[in-house]
């Protein structure tokens, strides 16, 4: 049996509890559906198109006031007995926890509050910079990881799901029940009706009364599946805000009426926006890249959201990840992530995260989560020249995005654009450049052809929940085909036949749905 069939085998053995395409959050988004082509022919228009559907998603934040007074409430309650908040996630959420930590602890530098707020992510530190597969599918994982953070009774975990069905959260979720007085907190973005009809794990959650829910179900998002955007930005904006609310020493006041003020003034910041201005810089950075050329960002001020934006490329458009410095027969990503100010690669991890890193160094896993792996990947001001050693003969740009006074800074190549953010909170800031870059970067990767309409196609099968997303995707281009002659099954095992031999730079959804073809 090949690696391929084996997987497969034990895929479609619980394939019933991943069955996810009924999930919203896994839809395609009806303002989006010829995406691909806007990218290429007005990128002005695909812009607008990609803001109204933030500008949506904050419409739905804005009703959630009274759910986010109570959370906040909750964790005022928490700092005043000198407990601590956990911070949960995976993927896109587990990179949003660990931004809302570092931002957290930017707010509080010095202050008795500054160590109170821990974010962990499935795979530990190292995952944010490089996404490790299957980790995400082992509940356990989630409670040992809570667990040797030294989570204990009076302290509370907020936990954040996009899909509302990751078995990581859900099992670090379930020991925080256990192991303190305070109910975690449970963050998701599906109905629960339908979550309780399909997916197991996710009705157990629903229906045990030990754990509170916020439900911030935000519908489809822009690119299907791409929970890295809306769905990641209404989770970070909801528990951010319950997070710097709680600060006040007294919450007599009205903390819902904040709430939405403050939604409110950031909806009408970006819905007043024009976005255009990131046509020139997308067509300009997709023109580095169709070149063969390379780009690394810099930032002063934004380390945590440029990364995090610039790390979720590999994933969602199946591109290089991050190079590591220790890999023998590395190539450069098509973009990385440097901080001029830090002179080392131990100073640019505390300088981005605001701590020490936390890998994980467990048995079998310390070659890709642990202290040496995460070593490998520095974002020090040494990152271009690093860069320009293993490629030598290409073309490196600086994409720099700063904090100046009154103005957030873009700058690439001979483009230039300021956009003010003065009186703007921490929070407000770079939630607003999140947004910003998913636009940017969606669109770059548009301009190279790495989605169809709004669909995923270049999506790597990395996961139980991918694996499924991967097969639904060549359906629908079956469909399209008017071919309808393979099961379910027989995709499952054409896409990890396909995975297991794909290259870099290679589309495992396209080259299924063309190798089944072939058979009709």
């Amino acid at each position: 049996m090949t690696p391929a069939e084996a997987k497969a085998q034990e895929f479609l053995s619980i394939a019933s509890q991943f069955h996810l395409g009924v999930l919203p959050t896994e839809t395609r988004h009806p303002k989006t559906m010829n995406l691909s082509q806007l990218a290429q022919v007005d990128l002005p228009e695909a812009a607008r198109t990609l803001k109204s559907v933030d500008v949506d998603m904050l419409d739905v934040l804005y009703r959630k006031g009274e759910e986010i007074e109570q959370l906040c409430r909750d964790i005022h309650q928490v700092f005043m007995a000198g407990n601590r908040v956990f911070l949960c996630g995976c993927g896109a959420t587990g990179r949003l926890s660990l931004s809302l930590e570092t931002l957290w602890i930017e707010d509080n530098k010095g202050m008795p509050l500054e160590n109170s707020v821990i974010g962990f992510m499935a795979g530990g530190d190292v995952a944010l910079i490089k996404s490790i597969e299957n980790f995400e599918d082992k509940p356990e994982y989630g409670a040992r990881q809570l667990k040797e953070l030294g989570f204990s009774d009076g302290d509370l975990l907020i936990s954040c799901t996009e899909g509302g069905e990751t078995p990581f959260v859900i099992g670090a979720t379930e020991e925080a029940a256990k192991s303190s007085c305070r109910a975690p907190y449970f963050l998701y973005c599906n109905p629960d009706n339908i979550l309780s009809k399909h997916v197991e794990r996710s009705r157990r959650v629903i229906e045990n009364r030990s754990i509170r829910k916020i439900n911030l179900t935000v519908g489809a998002m822009a690119i299907s599946g791409s929970t890295r955007m809306q769905a990641s930005s209404i989770l970070m904006m909801a528990v951010g805000l319950a997070l710097f609310e709680s600060k006040e020493q007294s919450l007599e006041q009205n903390v819902s009426r904040n709430v939405c003020n403050r939604v409110e003034k950031l909806r009408n910041t970006l819905a007043n926006m024009d976005v255009t201005f990131l046509a020139k810089f997308i067509e300009s950075e997709a023109d580095v890249y169709s070149k063969n050329n390379y780009v690394t960002y810099t930032t002063d001020a934004y380390g945590i959201t440029v990364l995090t934006d610039t790390t979720e490329r590999s994933p969602t458009f199946s591109l290089a990840a991050f190079e590591n410095q220790d890999d023998a027969n590395r190539t450069p990503s098509l973009c990385y992530l440097s901080l001029p100010a830090a002179e080392t690669q131990e100073q640019g991890w505390k300088m981005l995260l605001g701590r020490s890193p936390r890998p994980l160094n467990w048995d079998g896993i310390t070659h890709i989560a642990g202290s040496q792996r995460l070593r490998g990947f520095d974002i020090s001001g040494n990152v271009v020249a690093n860069r320009k050693e293993i490629a030598p003969n290409a073309e490196h740009h600086t994409f720099s995005i700063t904090r100046q006074q009154k103005n957030m800074q873009w700058k690439f190549r001979n483009i230039e654009h300021s956009i003010p953010i003065e009186g703007m909170p921490i929070l407000e800031e770079h939630i607003l450049l999140k947004m910003l870059m998913n636009m940017h970067s969606t669109l770059v990767m548009g301009r190279l052809g790495r989605y169809y309409g709004n669909i995923m196609t270049w999506v790597r099968p990395s996961n139980y929940k991918l694996i499924d997303r991967s097969v639904r995707y060549v359906q629908v281009l079956l469909k399209e085909a008017g071919i309808e002659k393979f099961g379910y099954d027989e995709i499952v095992r054409q896409c990890l036949e396909e995975f297991e031999v794909l290259g870099t730079n290679e589309p495992v959804v396209l080259k299924a749905f063309e190798s089944l073809k072939a058979k009709v």
